[in-house]
Protein backbone atom coordinates (compact mmCIF):
# COMPACT_ATOMS: atom_id res chain seq x y z
CA UNK A 1 0.00 0.00 0.00
CA UNK A 2 1.37 3.50 -0.84
CA UNK A 3 1.96 6.08 1.89
CA UNK A 4 0.09 9.27 1.06
CA UNK A 5 2.03 12.53 1.45
CA UNK A 6 -0.28 14.93 3.26
CA UNK A 7 2.31 17.50 4.31
CA UNK A 8 2.89 20.27 1.81
CA UNK A 9 3.02 24.07 1.74
CA UNK A 10 1.88 26.42 -0.97
CA UNK A 11 1.50 30.08 -1.76
CA UNK A 12 0.08 31.89 -4.72
CA UNK A 13 0.13 35.07 -6.72
CA UNK A 14 -2.34 36.33 -9.26
CA UNK A 15 -0.64 34.32 -12.06
CA UNK A 16 1.25 31.45 -10.38
CA UNK A 17 1.12 28.87 -7.57
CA UNK A 18 4.29 27.86 -5.68
CA UNK A 19 4.06 24.39 -4.08
CA UNK A 20 6.68 22.75 -1.83
CA UNK A 21 6.46 18.97 -1.27
CA UNK A 22 8.85 17.18 1.22
CA UNK A 23 10.48 13.95 0.02
CA UNK A 24 11.09 12.38 3.47
CA UNK A 25 14.41 10.86 2.48
CA UNK A 26 13.14 9.36 -0.78
CA UNK A 27 14.99 9.92 -4.04
CA UNK A 28 12.96 11.60 -6.76
CA UNK A 29 13.59 11.78 -10.49
CA UNK A 30 11.82 13.69 -13.30
CA UNK A 31 10.07 10.44 -14.22
CA UNK A 32 8.38 10.42 -10.80
CA UNK A 33 6.35 13.56 -11.61
CA UNK A 34 3.22 13.68 -13.78
CA UNK A 35 1.42 16.96 -14.39
CA UNK A 36 -1.50 17.96 -16.61
CA UNK A 37 -3.86 20.92 -16.78
CA UNK A 38 -5.78 20.03 -13.60
CA UNK A 39 -4.07 16.91 -12.25
CA UNK A 40 -0.74 16.59 -10.39
CA UNK A 41 0.82 13.31 -9.28
CA UNK A 42 4.18 12.50 -7.60
CA UNK A 43 4.99 8.80 -7.23
CA UNK A 44 8.14 7.98 -5.18
CA UNK A 45 7.68 4.46 -3.78
CA UNK A 46 6.45 4.00 -1.13
CA UNK A 47 5.20 7.64 -1.07
CA UNK A 48 2.40 9.01 -3.25
CA UNK A 49 1.02 12.53 -3.71
CA UNK A 50 -2.05 13.19 -5.83
CA UNK A 51 -4.00 16.43 -6.25
CA UNK A 52 -6.87 17.68 -8.41
CA UNK A 53 -6.03 21.38 -8.83
CA UNK A 54 -8.54 24.11 -8.16
CA UNK A 55 -8.30 25.54 -11.70
CA UNK A 56 -6.49 24.69 -14.95
CA UNK A 57 -2.79 25.52 -15.28
CA UNK A 58 -0.31 25.88 -18.16
CA UNK A 59 1.46 22.52 -17.84
CA UNK A 60 3.86 23.35 -20.70
CA UNK A 61 5.50 26.33 -18.97
CA UNK A 62 5.16 25.04 -15.39
CA UNK A 63 8.38 23.80 -13.75
CA UNK A 64 9.50 21.42 -10.98
CA UNK A 65 12.87 21.54 -9.21
CA UNK A 66 14.25 18.75 -7.00
CA UNK A 67 16.70 19.69 -4.28
CA UNK A 68 17.37 19.90 -0.51
CA UNK A 69 14.91 17.08 0.25
CA UNK A 70 11.97 18.88 -1.41
CA UNK A 71 10.24 19.26 -4.76
CA UNK A 72 9.45 22.89 -5.63
CA UNK A 73 6.64 23.36 -8.16
CA UNK A 74 5.96 26.61 -10.02
CA UNK A 75 2.51 26.23 -11.60
CA UNK A 76 1.37 29.04 -13.93
CA UNK A 77 -2.37 29.70 -14.02
CA UNK A 78 -4.19 29.80 -17.32
CA UNK A 79 -6.43 32.63 -16.10
CA UNK A 80 -5.17 35.20 -13.57
CA UNK A 81 -7.22 34.74 -10.38
CA UNK A 82 -6.78 33.96 -6.70
CA UNK A 83 -7.66 30.38 -5.71
CA UNK A 84 -9.66 29.59 -2.61
CA UNK A 85 -7.64 26.40 -2.11
CA UNK A 86 -4.95 24.31 -3.84
CA UNK A 87 -7.29 21.43 -4.69
CA UNK A 88 -10.96 20.95 -5.39
CA UNK A 89 -12.98 20.04 -2.36
CA UNK A 90 -15.26 17.01 -2.11
CA UNK A 91 -13.96 15.17 -5.19
CA UNK A 92 -15.46 11.71 -5.33
CA UNK A 93 -13.65 8.62 -6.63
CA UNK A 94 -15.47 8.57 -9.97
CA UNK A 95 -14.54 12.16 -10.81
CA UNK A 96 -10.96 11.56 -9.65
CA UNK A 97 -10.76 8.45 -11.84
CA UNK A 98 -12.17 10.42 -14.80
CA UNK A 99 -9.70 13.26 -14.33
CA UNK A 100 -6.80 10.79 -13.99
CA UNK A 101 -7.74 8.87 -17.16
CA UNK A 102 -8.38 12.08 -19.09
CA UNK A 103 -4.99 13.48 -18.04
CA UNK A 104 -3.23 10.28 -19.09
CA UNK A 105 -4.97 10.27 -22.48
CA UNK A 106 -4.05 13.91 -23.10
CA UNK A 107 -0.45 13.21 -22.08
CA UNK A 108 -0.30 10.26 -24.48
CA UNK A 109 -1.75 12.33 -27.32
CA UNK A 110 0.71 15.13 -26.60
CA UNK A 111 3.65 12.69 -26.54
CA UNK A 112 2.45 11.19 -29.83
CA UNK A 113 2.20 14.66 -31.42
CA UNK A 114 5.70 15.53 -30.18
CA UNK A 115 7.02 12.25 -31.56
CA UNK A 116 5.40 12.93 -34.93
CA UNK A 117 6.84 16.45 -34.93
CA UNK A 118 10.31 15.10 -34.12
CA UNK A 119 9.93 12.53 -36.89
CA UNK A 120 8.94 15.21 -39.40
CA UNK A 121 11.81 17.43 -38.25
CA UNK A 122 14.25 14.54 -38.58
CA UNK A 123 12.99 13.79 -42.10
CA UNK A 124 13.36 17.46 -43.04
CA UNK A 125 16.89 17.53 -41.66
CA UNK A 126 17.72 14.35 -43.55
CA UNK A 127 16.25 15.78 -46.74
CA UNK A 128 18.20 19.00 -46.24
CA UNK A 129 21.41 17.03 -45.68
CA UNK A 130 20.76 15.00 -48.85
CA UNK A 131 20.07 18.16 -50.87
CA UNK A 132 23.22 19.76 -49.47
CA UNK A 133 25.24 16.67 -50.41
CA UNK A 134 23.79 16.67 -53.91
CA UNK A 135 24.57 20.37 -54.30
CA UNK A 136 28.16 19.80 -53.16
CA UNK A 137 28.57 16.89 -55.56
CA UNK A 138 27.02 18.91 -58.38
CA UNK A 139 29.35 21.82 -57.66
CA UNK A 140 32.34 19.47 -57.57
CA UNK A 141 31.25 17.84 -60.82
CA UNK A 142 30.80 21.25 -62.43
CA UNK A 143 34.22 22.34 -61.22
CA UNK A 144 35.81 19.23 -62.74
CA UNK A 145 33.95 19.80 -66.03
CA UNK A 146 35.15 23.42 -66.11
CA UNK A 147 38.73 22.31 -65.53
CA UNK A 148 38.42 19.77 -68.33
CA UNK A 149 36.96 22.39 -70.66
CA UNK A 150 39.80 24.81 -69.86
CA UNK A 151 42.39 22.10 -70.49
CA UNK A 152 40.66 21.19 -73.74
CA UNK A 153 40.70 24.83 -74.90
CA UNK A 154 44.34 25.19 -73.87
CA UNK A 155 45.35 22.07 -75.82
CA UNK A 156 43.36 23.27 -78.85
CA UNK A 157 45.08 26.65 -78.79
CA UNK A 158 48.50 25.02 -78.49
CA UNK A 159 47.68 22.71 -81.41
CA UNK A 160 46.57 25.65 -83.59
CA UNK A 161 49.76 27.54 -82.68
CA UNK A 162 51.87 24.52 -83.58
CA UNK A 163 50.08 24.17 -86.93
CA UNK A 164 50.66 27.84 -87.75
CA UNK A 165 54.32 27.58 -86.84
CA UNK A 166 54.64 24.42 -88.94
CA UNK A 167 52.98 26.16 -91.93
CA UNK A 168 55.26 29.20 -91.58
CA UNK A 169 58.29 26.88 -91.41
CA UNK A 170 57.27 25.12 -94.62
CA UNK A 171 56.82 28.47 -96.40
CA UNK A 172 60.23 29.64 -95.22
CA UNK A 173 61.87 26.41 -96.40
CA UNK A 174 60.27 26.69 -99.87
CA UNK A 175 61.43 30.30 -100.20
CA UNK A 176 64.93 29.31 -99.09
CA UNK A 177 65.05 26.50 -101.67
CA UNK A 178 63.99 28.89 -104.45
CA UNK A 179 66.74 31.32 -103.48
CA UNK A 180 69.36 28.57 -103.48
CA UNK A 181 68.19 27.30 -106.88
CA UNK A 182 68.29 30.84 -108.27
CA UNK A 183 71.82 31.29 -106.96
CA UNK A 184 72.89 28.05 -108.65
CA UNK A 185 71.31 28.97 -112.02
CA UNK A 186 72.77 32.50 -112.26
CA UNK A 187 76.48 31.39 -112.61
CA UNK A 188 75.47 28.82 -115.25
CA UNK A 189 73.71 31.49 -117.31
CA UNK A 190 76.76 33.76 -117.09
CA UNK A 191 79.09 30.96 -118.28
CA UNK A 192 76.76 30.22 -121.18
CA UNK A 193 76.68 33.83 -122.27
CA UNK A 194 80.48 34.03 -122.17
CA UNK A 195 80.81 30.94 -124.40
CA UNK A 196 78.30 32.34 -126.87
CA UNK A 197 80.19 35.62 -127.08
CA UNK A 198 83.42 33.79 -127.81
CA UNK A 199 81.79 31.81 -130.60
CA UNK A 200 80.09 34.82 -132.21
CA UNK A 201 83.32 36.97 -132.38
CA UNK A 202 86.17 34.65 -133.49
CA UNK A 203 89.62 35.57 -134.98
CA UNK A 204 90.10 35.60 -138.81
CA UNK A 205 92.55 32.71 -138.82
CA UNK A 206 90.51 30.57 -136.64
CA UNK A 207 87.38 31.27 -138.65
CA UNK A 208 88.98 30.03 -141.90
CA UNK A 209 90.24 26.85 -140.40
CA UNK A 210 86.88 26.22 -138.79
CA UNK A 211 85.11 26.75 -142.08
CA UNK A 212 87.43 24.32 -143.83
CA UNK A 213 86.98 21.69 -141.24
CA UNK A 214 83.24 21.94 -141.40
CA UNK A 215 82.78 21.61 -145.13
CA UNK A 216 82.21 17.88 -145.06
CA UNK A 217 79.93 18.02 -141.98
CA UNK A 218 76.23 18.61 -142.27
CA UNK A 219 75.82 19.75 -138.62
CA UNK A 220 76.02 23.37 -137.56
CA UNK A 221 79.20 24.74 -136.07
CA UNK A 222 77.16 25.98 -133.14
CA UNK A 223 75.46 22.62 -132.41
CA UNK A 224 77.79 21.54 -129.64
CA UNK A 225 78.04 24.97 -127.98
CA UNK A 226 74.33 25.63 -128.18
CA UNK A 227 73.43 22.51 -126.28
CA UNK A 228 71.98 23.69 -123.03
CA UNK A 229 73.24 22.03 -119.98
CA UNK A 230 70.57 19.84 -118.49
CA UNK A 231 69.87 20.83 -114.82
CA UNK A 232 68.52 18.20 -112.40
CA UNK A 233 64.95 18.69 -111.26
CA UNK A 234 64.46 19.83 -107.64
CA UNK A 235 63.76 17.10 -105.19
CA UNK A 236 60.11 16.46 -104.46
CA UNK A 237 58.91 17.06 -100.90
CA UNK A 238 57.75 13.95 -99.04
CA UNK A 239 56.81 12.80 -95.55
CA UNK A 240 58.85 10.07 -93.96
CA UNK A 241 56.80 7.77 -91.77
CA UNK A 242 58.52 6.30 -88.73
CA UNK A 243 56.83 3.27 -87.15
CA UNK A 244 57.44 2.57 -83.47
CA UNK A 245 56.86 -0.67 -81.64
CA UNK A 246 53.39 -0.56 -80.00
CA UNK A 247 53.54 -0.24 -76.20
CA UNK A 248 50.69 -0.23 -73.67
CA UNK A 249 52.66 0.76 -70.58
CA UNK A 250 52.90 4.59 -70.34
CA UNK A 251 56.65 4.78 -69.54
CA UNK A 252 59.81 3.58 -71.26
CA UNK A 253 60.78 -0.07 -70.92
CA UNK A 254 63.29 -0.88 -68.19
CA UNK A 255 64.43 -4.38 -67.40
CA UNK A 256 64.40 -3.72 -63.65
CA UNK A 257 60.66 -2.93 -63.73
CA UNK A 258 59.31 -5.70 -65.89
CA UNK A 259 57.55 -7.36 -62.91
CA UNK A 260 55.89 -4.07 -61.87
CA UNK A 261 54.81 -3.46 -65.47
CA UNK A 262 53.19 -6.87 -65.74
CA UNK A 263 51.39 -6.36 -62.42
CA UNK A 264 50.13 -2.94 -63.60
CA UNK A 265 48.87 -4.39 -66.88
CA UNK A 266 47.11 -7.18 -65.00
CA UNK A 267 45.38 -4.69 -62.70
CA UNK A 268 44.34 -2.50 -65.61
CA UNK A 269 42.88 -5.48 -67.47
CA UNK A 270 41.01 -6.63 -64.38
CA UNK A 271 39.63 -3.11 -63.77
CA UNK A 272 38.46 -2.84 -67.40
CA UNK A 273 36.87 -6.27 -67.16
CA UNK A 274 34.95 -5.31 -64.02
CA UNK A 275 33.87 -1.94 -65.43
CA UNK A 276 32.71 -3.52 -68.69
CA UNK A 277 30.80 -6.23 -66.81
CA UNK A 278 27.05 -5.97 -66.35
CA UNK A 279 26.83 -4.03 -63.05
CA UNK A 280 23.49 -2.33 -62.62
CA UNK A 281 25.03 0.13 -60.14
CA UNK A 282 27.31 1.55 -62.86
CA UNK A 283 24.57 2.40 -65.37
CA UNK A 284 23.88 5.87 -63.97
CA UNK A 285 27.53 6.77 -63.30
CA UNK A 286 29.87 8.72 -65.51
CA UNK A 287 33.21 7.33 -66.65
CA UNK A 288 35.21 9.24 -64.04
CA UNK A 289 32.78 8.02 -61.35
CA UNK A 290 33.57 4.38 -62.16
CA UNK A 291 36.82 4.77 -60.28
CA UNK A 292 37.42 3.02 -56.91
CA UNK A 293 39.44 6.00 -55.63
CA UNK A 294 36.58 8.39 -56.50
CA UNK A 295 34.08 6.12 -54.72
CA UNK A 296 36.42 5.89 -51.70
CA UNK A 297 36.58 9.71 -51.44
CA UNK A 298 32.78 9.89 -51.74
CA UNK A 299 32.40 7.31 -48.93
CA UNK A 300 34.80 9.33 -46.75
CA UNK A 301 32.70 12.49 -47.26
CA UNK A 302 29.48 10.63 -46.36
CA UNK A 303 31.14 9.16 -43.25
CA UNK A 304 32.22 12.65 -42.15
CA UNK A 305 28.62 13.87 -42.55
CA UNK A 306 27.24 10.94 -40.51
CA UNK A 307 25.63 9.12 -43.45
CA UNK A 308 27.09 5.71 -42.56
CA UNK A 309 24.73 3.66 -44.75
CA UNK A 310 25.56 5.77 -47.80
CA UNK A 311 29.27 5.41 -47.04
CA UNK A 312 28.90 1.61 -46.80
CA UNK A 313 27.17 1.54 -50.22
CA UNK A 314 29.98 3.60 -51.77
CA UNK A 315 32.65 1.31 -50.28
CA UNK A 316 30.74 -1.79 -51.42
CA UNK A 317 30.74 -0.60 -55.03
CA UNK A 318 34.42 0.36 -54.81
CA UNK A 319 35.26 -3.12 -53.47
CA UNK A 320 33.42 -4.69 -56.39
CA UNK A 321 35.55 -2.62 -58.76
CA UNK A 322 38.84 -3.32 -56.96
CA UNK A 323 39.03 -5.79 -54.06
CA UNK A 324 42.75 -5.32 -53.48
CA UNK A 325 42.65 -1.93 -51.71
CA UNK A 326 42.97 -2.41 -47.92
CA UNK A 327 41.73 1.12 -47.13
CA UNK A 328 38.29 0.27 -48.56
CA UNK A 329 37.85 -2.57 -46.04
CA UNK A 330 39.34 -0.47 -43.23
CA UNK A 331 36.95 2.44 -43.82
CA UNK A 332 33.97 0.11 -44.22
CA UNK A 333 34.84 -1.51 -40.88
CA UNK A 334 34.59 1.94 -39.24
CA UNK A 335 31.10 2.39 -40.76
CA UNK A 336 29.99 -1.04 -39.50
CA UNK A 337 31.18 -0.11 -35.99
CA UNK A 338 28.99 3.00 -36.10
CA UNK A 339 26.04 0.92 -37.32
CA UNK A 340 26.67 -1.82 -34.70
CA UNK A 341 27.32 -4.43 -37.41
CA UNK A 342 30.06 -5.93 -35.26
CA UNK A 343 30.62 -9.22 -37.11
CA UNK A 344 30.98 -7.38 -40.42
CA UNK A 345 33.41 -4.95 -38.80
CA UNK A 346 35.54 -7.91 -37.68
CA UNK A 347 35.48 -9.43 -41.19
CA UNK A 348 36.49 -6.17 -42.90
CA UNK A 349 39.28 -5.48 -40.36
CA UNK A 350 40.65 -9.01 -40.85
CA UNK A 351 40.53 -8.60 -44.65
CA UNK A 352 42.39 -5.28 -44.38
CA UNK A 353 45.11 -6.94 -42.26
CA UNK A 354 45.46 -9.68 -44.89
CA UNK A 355 46.02 -7.11 -47.62
CA UNK A 356 48.43 -5.01 -45.50
CA UNK A 357 51.26 -7.47 -46.04
CA UNK A 358 54.18 -7.45 -45.81
CA UNK A 359 54.30 -5.22 -42.70
CA UNK A 360 56.35 -2.14 -43.62
CA UNK A 361 56.67 1.34 -42.04
CA UNK A 362 54.39 2.84 -44.71
CA UNK A 363 51.36 0.76 -43.58
CA UNK A 364 51.92 0.95 -39.81
CA UNK A 365 49.12 3.46 -39.26
CA UNK A 366 46.64 1.38 -41.27
CA UNK A 367 47.56 -1.82 -39.39
CA UNK A 368 47.12 -0.06 -36.03
CA UNK A 369 43.63 1.13 -37.06
CA UNK A 370 42.67 -2.36 -38.27
CA UNK A 371 43.72 -3.98 -34.96
CA UNK A 372 41.97 -1.31 -32.87
CA UNK A 373 38.69 -1.54 -34.83
CA UNK A 374 38.65 -5.32 -34.70
CA UNK A 375 39.50 -5.25 -30.99
CA UNK A 376 36.69 -2.74 -30.37
CA UNK A 377 34.21 -4.99 -32.17
CA UNK A 378 35.35 -8.00 -30.10
CA UNK A 379 34.95 -6.04 -26.85
CA UNK A 380 31.45 -4.87 -27.80
CA UNK A 381 30.61 -8.55 -28.37
CA UNK A 382 32.02 -9.18 -24.84
CA UNK A 383 34.89 -11.23 -26.29
CA UNK A 384 37.42 -9.37 -24.18
CA UNK A 385 40.28 -11.87 -24.59
CA UNK A 386 40.27 -11.57 -28.40
CA UNK A 387 39.87 -7.81 -28.14
CA UNK A 388 42.87 -7.56 -25.78
CA UNK A 389 45.00 -9.52 -28.27
CA UNK A 390 44.24 -6.99 -31.00
CA UNK A 391 44.98 -4.02 -28.72
CA UNK A 392 48.29 -5.59 -27.66
CA UNK A 393 49.15 -6.16 -31.34
CA UNK A 394 48.42 -2.46 -32.01
CA UNK A 395 50.67 -1.50 -29.07
CA UNK A 396 53.52 -3.56 -30.51
CA UNK A 397 53.26 -1.55 -33.73
CA UNK A 398 52.81 1.84 -31.99
CA UNK A 399 54.06 1.55 -28.37
CA UNK A 400 53.89 5.33 -27.79
CA UNK A 401 50.13 5.57 -28.29
CA UNK A 402 48.76 6.38 -24.83
CA UNK A 403 45.09 6.05 -25.81
CA UNK A 404 45.53 2.45 -26.99
CA UNK A 405 47.47 1.68 -23.81
CA UNK A 406 44.65 3.07 -21.61
CA UNK A 407 41.99 1.08 -23.52
CA UNK A 408 44.07 -2.10 -23.20
CA UNK A 409 44.37 -1.54 -19.44
CA UNK A 410 40.59 -1.12 -19.14
CA UNK A 411 40.06 -4.41 -21.01
CA UNK A 412 42.47 -6.17 -18.64
CA UNK A 413 40.49 -4.91 -15.65
CA UNK A 414 37.27 -6.12 -17.28
CA UNK A 415 38.77 -9.58 -17.84
CA UNK A 416 39.97 -9.74 -14.22
CA UNK A 417 36.54 -8.66 -12.96
CA UNK A 418 34.84 -11.30 -15.10
CA UNK A 419 37.17 -14.03 -13.81
CA UNK A 420 36.62 -13.01 -10.17
CA UNK A 421 32.83 -12.97 -10.55
CA UNK A 422 32.88 -16.42 -12.15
Amino acid sequence: MPVWLREHSWRQTLTAVHLSLPLRGARATPASIFCSEQYLKVSIPPFLFEAVLYAPIDDTNSTAKIGNGNIFFTLYKKEPAMWDSLTLKNVDKEKLQYLRENAILKAQEKAKEEMEAKKITKQEHKKYALEATMKLEEAERKRIEDLKEKERQKVTEELELWKNQHTDGDKYKSIQKKRELHQEIEPLKERKNEKLNKIQIPNEGTSKTRLKSTKGCSCSIFSQNLKEEQLPAPRAAATIKVNFTPRVFPTALRESRVAEEEEWLHKQAEARRIINSDLSELEDLKEEEKNPDWLKDKGNKMFAMGDYLGAVNAYNLAVRLNNKLPLLYLNRAACHLKLRNLHKAIEDSSKALELLTPPVPDNENARVKAHVRRGTAFCQLELYTEGLQDYEAALKIDPRNKNIEKDAEKIRHLIQGTMQSS
